[in-house]
């Protein structure tokens, strides 16, 4: 099984991470083998290794590519939407998380705590959400909407925290009803936003 006749790079890559994907849901890191994710693509070892380094590397470049998918169809869906109203879209979807980018997480996770190959990547990933995340933040704050005060890589990492841990305790595990979550989101972002003049003189007066 060599590179399909008719696929582009893009395509194989493509069809490898989607395999990788599957099959480490299915089988968890340490009981997938690099044959089992080529065979599921329909691809050669060779093909595989020609895009990926090593099965570690295929790990972390899954979950990033199910993340930037999410993101683009976020933004595509209302390119308009403000960050704060970013922010509670992203959260209403956390307790609802599943499929293959909350297996991938998972996995990752667990994988990065015994094994430094996937730790490395791991860390590079982690890093780079935060940053974006933070970086959000700092949009936010310059706009008007968050509080100038709050530190952005405190807030992203808590954000990071709330992502990753939804990817663990999942709906079969404890469920929340949807409109009690939003209301407490809702209640979250509102005490991160800008204080308004008449608070911020209040607090001047005492």
């Amino acid at each position: 099984m060599g590179r399909i006749a008719g696929v582009t790079a893009a395509e194989t890559r493509e069809r490898l991470l989607q395999a990788a994907a599957e099959v480490f849901a299915q089988r968890g890191y340490d009981g997938t083998r690099v044959a089992d994710i080529a065979a599921a693509a329909g691809v050669s070892n060779g093909a595989l290794y020609a895009h990926f380094g090593s099965k570690a590397d295929l790990l972390v470049a899954a979950l990033e590519a199910h993340g930037r998918r999410m993101l683009a169809n976020l933004f595509a869906a209302d390119p308009d939407r403000s960050v704060m109203e970013l922010l509670l879209v992203i959260g209403r979807w956390l307790p609802r998380r599943q499929g293959a980018p909350g297996h991938l997480i998972v996995e990752a996770l667990v994988a990065a705590r015994r094994d430094e190959d996937v730790a490395r990547p791991m860390r590079d990933y982690v890093g780079e959400r935060a940053a974006w995340l933070a970086e959000l933040v700092r949009a936010a704050q310059g706009g008007g909407e968050l509080d100038p005060a709050l530190s952005p890589d405190a807030l992203a990492h808590f954000c990071l925290l709330l992502s990753m841990g939804s990817a663990l305790i999942t709906p079969d595990l404890h469920a929340v009803d949807d409109g009690e979550w939003a209301a407490l989101l809702t209640r979250v972002v509102a005490a991160l936003a800008r204080p308004t003049t008449s608070h911020t003189e209040a607090e001047h007066s005492h």
